[in-house]
């Protein structure tokens, strides 16, 4: 058999998954190379469940953060930090293993999980697109538009849309009936990748498609409206310069978190929907290397947030600190400079 390099390494077929007819080959990693990549992918998920978690508790926590904005990076930050706490720990095991040992049940539930919160996080990105659009080229009416309510709004269509959905092509067979003729069936046993067809190749796509593009179109517009608010700001008063100021760097902080989105999706987006017109030819290696550079993007926010929010730098040095437990703390300005 052909010998595959990873990381310099030489990597043989040598076993299947099953001791059955039509196991799916699997590829024995030498122990050292299992040892580095489970512990890079334990290291991925620490951050990604820690980062997004003192996203979580700030925001719940501190009541200078209850504002709409800040409510739907709350539920970025749990559907990243459930990614990490839920579905990473397995998809680690079958890109180590290069097999799944789970069983049917838990394949399509951990295909479920990985889809919903993949999903929900564009659905929340798209949302706070519309919402600091909202903020920068309507500010006057912004308090009265955006409200907590419509955000609870906002957060149950990001989370209920990408659930009914996901579920209607893993829980009904309404798509295996009508459009056997462009679904692959497993190509083995000891594979999970349920969704992998040519169908839902194309069919995810405008999914991830069509929200990135109305994010661009939002932010490009944010950027030429702020850079003409610039220019103004010498005409406004000390209290208005500060808010339009500060609500200008919020938009250019989830400006960065969108095109790191984009960055870390497009790539696997891509191949997803060219690979099904290719018979699925992208070697697993190349495969594992996409999903886990997706991935990757759950451990961005909290970064970016780290570098440029004060406020977010504040709640962190109190909540590691033994202030945290100060009754009066809870209703510390974190927006004070």
């Amino acid at each position: 058999m052909k010998a595959v390099l990873m990381q310099g390494a030489e990597q043989r077929p040598a076993a299947f998954c099953y001791q059955v007819n039509g196991s799916c080959p699997r590829t024995v990693h030498p122990l050292g190379i299992q040892l580095v990549i489970y512990t890079a992918c334990a290291v991925g998920m620490l951050l990604i469940v820690l980062g997004n978690l003192f996203v979580v508790f700030s925001v719940s926590y501190f009541k200078a953060l209850h504002t709409p904005t800040n409510f739907l990076l709350l539920s970025l930050a749990l559907a990243d930090m459930l990614l990490g706490l839920l579905v990473l720990p397995l998809s680690t095991i079958r890109s180590v293993e290069s097999c799944w040992f789970f069983g049917d049940f838990l394949c399509r539930l951990h295909t479920y999980l990985d889809t919903l919160f993949c999903l929900t996080s564009i659905f929340h990105l798209c949302f706070i697109s519309i919402d600091r659009h909202c903020a920068i080229c309507d500010p006057l009416l912004y308090p009265s538009k955006f409200t907590v309510r419509v955000t609870l709004r906002y957060i149950l269509a990001g989370w209920g849309v990408p659930a009914v959905y996901t579920a209607f092509f893993l829980y009904t067979d309404v798509v295996e009936r009508g459009l056997s003729q462009l679904l692959e069936e497993m190509p083995c046993v000891g594979s999970c990748q349920l969704l992998f067809n040519k169908f839902w190749g194309w069919l995810n796509f405008p999914m991830f498609f069509f929200p990135c593009l109305i994010m661009i179109s939002l932010y490009v517009k944010i950027f030429v409206v702020a850079s003409r608010q610039a220019q103004q700001l010498s005409t406004l008063s000390k209290s208005s310069a500060g808010a339009a100021k500060r609500e200008r760097k919020a938009a250019k902080t989830l400006g960065i978190a969108v095109g790191i989105y984009l960055l870390c999706w497009l790539p696997f987006t891509v191949d997803t929907m060219v690979d099904s017109l290719l018979n699925f030819i992208t070697p697993p290696l190349l495969f594992d290397i996409l999903i886990w550079f997706a991935y990757f993007n759950s451990a961005c926010n909290p970064i970016i947030y780290v570098f440029s929010y004060r406020w977010f730098r504040k709640a962190l040095k109190l909540i590691l600190s033994r202030n945290i437990f100060s009754p009066r703390t809870s209703t510390i300005d974190l927006y004070q400079e």
